[in-house]
């Protein structure tokens, strides 16, 4: 089966929101067997909702619909699907009810355009909303289904839980659809593809591989849709466990969906080691990564953004000399900076950065870009030059992954 999502709002073409919806709901339909034939986006625009909703029931079975159901002027999403299926409103009492005792206990005064959110399409089935005031609509039209929702993401979620979901699963024989997902790192996707080209050359029609491409990774995903899970299951470790066997394992970060700080969690976790950060041109951005893993105070001891030449001196031990001679973007200063921290914060390992973010404070001879990595274990200190093109934000981000990947290294070595 297969569904299109349809996201309304100005608030999401100008910019002002990212659209989570749609990656969320995405997610939870593929998790029970519904294929995502196209998400689209449109404007308050009573036309081109008609005329997007036209065309996403040409293409698929269901239409999940977000956004203008508020009691504003420009929430105009149920006025339009009125005028499309050519009927009215009725109104729900027990929805009035459920927002008058919510405004009560939040000393909030009902107002009579409130009474609009009770208001919902003579041909729907209410969906009830327990975390807000706009119910969802389930529409069946012809052999077709439209469901339609709030756009906040806590109110759509929970409509999608507690009812989209389960009802999707009890009217229709759903497929299996499974993935599996191998992490490889530092291999072009053009390398990687040539690597394994008879592998992918070899996939069945119902099996898929997916190239997703990052800086310095690429993630290969095997997707495949079957009517028996077992077997689905066994092909697809089948053909994950060929690409492995030809790429090399120094280049496989994760068997799963991981991202490379959750490799790290992974690898220290399993070794019982610990690490420790000095930052200097990420400002901390490594770090943040690093706490995002559930569970990394067990071997996250703690990290500092070593800004100025004072705080590299005084806390990290950098020698004077060091910084007046070579500078901070330099082989020795990151050398330094890595070693102190390592020191002071007594772990197995450490990391350090210094560089050139931009958009200024290039020289000469060390341009906007210019990073060194250090990372420190029980072995010794690695270091890498780092020339990274973009924005400020790009070079920080890249560093980032970069440094994750040497220490992933230094860590499967020790």
């Amino acid at each position: 089966m297969q569904a299109e999502l349809l996201t309304i709002g100005d608030e999401i073409l100008i910019g002002q929101i990212i659209n989570t919806n749609a990656l969320w709901m995405a997610e939870e339909l593929n998790s029970i067997g519904v294929s995502i034939k196209q998400i689209t986006s449109v404007s308050d625009d009573k036309k081109h909702i008609k005329k997007a909703l036209d065309e996403a029931l040409n293409r698929a079975d269901v239409v999940l619909i977000t956004g203008g159901l508020g009691p504003t002027k420009d929430d105009i999403t149920k006025i339009t699907l009125c005028e499309y299926f050519n009927v009215g409103l009725r109104k729900e009492e027990r929805v009035i009810d459920f927002i008058k005792e919510n405004f009560i206990k939040r000393g909030i005064q009902f107002l009579p355009v409130h009474e609009q959110q009770a208001m919902i399409l003579e041909n729907s089935e209410i969906l009830f909303n327990h975390n807000g005031t706009a119910p969802g609509m389930w529409i069946q039209h012809n052999s077709k289904i439209i469901v339609c929702m709030p756009g906040v993401p806590f109110e759509m979620k929970g409509i999608m839980s507690k009812y989209v979901l389960p009802k999707l699963k009890t009217q229709f024989q759903l497929p299996f659809i499974i993935h599996k997902t191998l992490v490889t790192i530092g291999l072009p996707e053009s390398t990687l593809a040539d690597m394994i080209a008879e592998v992918e050359d070899s996939l069945p029609k119902h099996i898929k591989l997916a190239y997703l491409p990052n800086f310095g990774l690429v993630r290969l995903r095997l997707s495949g849709i079957g009517k028996d899970e077992q077997i689905l299951n066994v092909e697809i470790e089948d053909y994950a466990s060929q690409i492995l066997e030809i790429v090399p394992k120094e280049n496989i970060g994760a068997t799963e969906d991981l991202k490379p700080e959750e490799i790290i969690g992974k690898l220290l976790t399993n070794t019982k080691q610990t690490l420790a950060i000095a930052e200097s041109c990420t400002g901390g951005y490594i770090s943040h990564l690093i706490t995002t893993v559930p569970g990394s105070s067990e071997y996250f001891i703690g990290s500092l953004i070593a800004y100025s030449y004072q705080i590299k001196i005084n806390n990290l031990e950098v020698k004077a000399e060091t910084l007046e001679k070579h500078g901070a973007v330099s082989e020795e200063c990151v050398r330094e900076m890595v070693s102190g921290i390592k020191t002071h914060f007594k772990t197995d390992f450490a990391v350090s950065t210094t560089g050139i973010a931009g958009p200024g404070g290039a020289t000469p001879d060390k341009p906007v870009g210019l990073v060194w990595i250090a990372v420190a274990g029980p072995k010794g200190i690695v270091t890498r030059k780092l020339i990274a093109n973009g924005e400020r934000i790009n070079v920080i981000e890249r560093t980032a992954l970069v440094a994750l990947d040497m220490l992933r290294r230094e860590i499967l070595k020790n």
